[in-house]
């Protein structure tokens, strides 16, 4: 039985640990005679109602009513027992952790707690840094990254490394340092299916780190092979001391210049992030993998006011910066969008323009709203009342995302203006855009989940049924596919219900049952299970399948363009609707360019 922690270890902790240092981990606070005073990190607020008081060595919020002592407050931000918190306070202060009964810690008492794991992905961080930076192996590698223009004090900064092409070697390597076969198959290291091979492997390795610094997981780039068969990016799951979507790539570097500029850069992917942080923005983070989430937004929120967005200029990309301009909006946040000229992400112009430029970039984002209205003008004729009313309609989801009455003014009268009608007319239709947006809606939503019928079985709603037979691929589907590319609206159910699971860390078939809400669907997924109909596929009649749907919503995506091209072709106003048709043409061609690098030999032009 593992022993109590000292009661002298307790009181010598408490003791020690400034309460202030260790809420300035988490929140931006400011002094005010002898009480520090921010913004509570348990409840949104704009004005700071979250005190500290060193004196009492506690806090208390005036606003949600939470208080308590250093522990207390470190419990609740890294949701861990009262002991870890203990330890990691201990830790911080430098104040050696000691047990009742002359209890010693084993490693193999606690070969599941979270600090042996994170001891674990520091010393594989190690070694994967060790193959990049030494070994001939890794030599490719770093040949790819510094022709990215990353510097080797920045490859030592962020740690970056390099997985073996040898998928048994790190089982055999972690076996001989006395590791566990039962603690090395929970680590998240090596595949489920096949736990003596790697996860990760030929791979350029991105560790991900914890806000103190420590590795907890990793991010694995495709560098060489055939680039259809594997997925550019491969992650870890969530794991037991990891949770992508309450952790913030490069987080452990920024925090300090996000507090010292009260802003912070949510930007792309790895990649993008270091790049920013190399030409010396250092308050730029990344999400983990996954869309934004409120959670990563909130780790940000204590020490920031001004979030920045540096997503990509193709649709995903604008789809993804308008879902966070809502979500942030919500919190209380003001949002700016940088807009990279000449280049399509932050190292490229790092590369070819310098720090200098990529800084005159960040400097030059432009408003929210601004964005928003220059987006909805590209997409709707201005000079039409139905093309006013779709880009009003479009743009209150942001009106209703702001937090005080002057705001949502100022943004409805912004809105009148940018139309050119009456704000009173603005005004009555957002006070009843609910019933205009049902009535615009007499075809139900593509994204709207299917009523409770029979389930369409066909190729698509198949294919996503084959993943669960061997739900390794998903990692290869989801990087290939989203909710847009299926047609079948069951497969688009099933595949969101996947991703929701795979987000969780558990894509088990209990819970996916668990998290479906479809009868019919579960019923699909029960029989084919229990018939065990796709236990004979393949990893590459899968991927295979995963092809087929690919191709078939780039010919769907193809057709609409063309059809769109066509009727602006046939109307009077062409000229006004240039750069409209520039736009579609260039978003063809890219696909055209997709689809003949699968073989399919379309051609470039406007009518093929």
């Amino acid at each position: 039985m593992e022993g109590l922690i000292s009661p002298e270890t307790k009181n010598a902790i408490l003791k020690s640990s400034d309460i202030v240092s260790v809420v300035s981990d988490y929140v931006q606070l400011e002094q005010r005679g002898n009480q520090w005073w921010g913004c509570c990190p348990f409840h949104q607020e704009k004005t700071p109602s979250f005190s500290v008081t060193p004196e009492k060595n506690m806090y208390y919020c005036f606003g949600c009513h939470e208080g308590g002592d250093a522990i207390k407050f470190v419990m609740e931000m890294e949701k861990i027992r009262f002991p870890e918190a203990l330890k990691l306070l201990g830790k911080k202060f430098g104040i050696e952790v000691k047990y009742t009964n002359n209890y010693t810690p084993s490693a193999q008492k606690a070969d599941n707690s979270k600090e042996l794991y994170i001891d674990l992905y520091n010393r594989v961080a190690d070694m994967f840094h060790y193959g990049l930076v030494k070994t001939e192996a890794g030599k490719f590698a770093l040949n790819y990254i510094t022709k990215r223009g990353i510097s080797m004090e920045t490859i030592e900064k962020f740690k970056l490394g390099y997985a073996p092409a040898d998928r048994q070697w790190l089982k055999k390597f972690l076996k001989s340092k006395n590791f566990s076969d039962d603690f090395l198959a929970k680590s998240g290291l090596f595949s489920k299916k096949y736990p003596d091979i790697a996860f990760f492997s030929d791979r350029l390795m991105f560790p991900i780190f914890d806000r103190r610094g420590q590795t907890v997981a990793f991010g694995g780039r495709f560098l060489r092979g055939d680039p259809e068969k594997s997925p550019k990016y491969l992650n870890s799951g969530d794991l037991i001391q990891y949770q992508k979507g309450e952790t913030l790539y490069a987080f452990n570097f920024a925090k300090n210049a996000i507090r010292e500029n009260k802003k912070v850069i949510f930007c792309e992917g790895y990649m993008d992030c270091i790049a920013y942080h190399q030409c010396g923005i250092q308050y730029a983070v990344a999400p983990l993998g996954t869309a934004l989430t409120d959670d990563q937004i909130k780790i940000v929120r204590g020490f920031a006011d001004t979030i920045l967005l540096s997503f990509d200029s193709d649709g995903a990309g604008q789809a993804a910066t308008q879902r966070a301009i809502l979500m942030c909006r919500r919190q209380g946040l003001t949002v700016k969008i940088i807009r990279l000229h000449n280049a399509k992400d932050p190292a490229e112009i790092m590369v070819n323009f310098g720090a200098e430029t990529l800084t005159n970039e960040v400097n030059s984002a432009i408003l929210d709203s601004d964005y928003l209205l220059n987006f909805l003008s590209q997409k709707y004729q201005k000079d039409t009342p139905e093309g006013k009313s779709k880009f009003a309609l479009e743009f209150f989801p942001y009106i209703d995302a702001l937090q005080t009455d002057i705001q949502k003014e100022s943004s409805l009268d912004l809105l009148a203006r940018t139309l050119n009608i009456g704000l009173e007319a603005v005004k009555r239709d957002f006070t009843n855009r609910e019933d205009l947006k049902k009535r615009a809606q007499r075809i139900p939503t593509e994204r709207a989940e299917p009523v409770q019928s029979e389930v369409i079985m066909n190729a698509e709603f198949r294919a996503v049924l084959a993943v669960l037979s061997d739900t390794n691929q998903f990692e290869l589907m989801q990087s290939r596919l989203t909710e847009d590319d299926f047609e079948n609206p069951f497969a688009r159910s099933l595949f969101s219900t996947l991703k929701e699971c795979y987000n969780s860390g558990d894509l088990s078939f209990v819970s996916v049952l668990n998290h479906c809400n479809h009868d019919g669907i579960k019923q699909k997924i029960t029989e084919s299970v229990s018939r065990g109909e796709y236990s004979q596929a393949t990893s590459q009649s899968i991927a295979d399948s995963i092809e087929n749907l690919e191709v078939n919503s780039l010919k769907r995506k193809r057709a609409a363009i063309l059809e769109q091209m066509n009727s602006i072709q046939n109307q009077l106003s062409i000229q006004s609707n240039q750069e409209l048709m520039t736009k579609l043409f260039e978003q063809k061609k890219l696909i055209d360019e997709k689809i003949n690098k699968k073989g399919l030999g379309y051609g470039s032009g406007t009518g093929s």
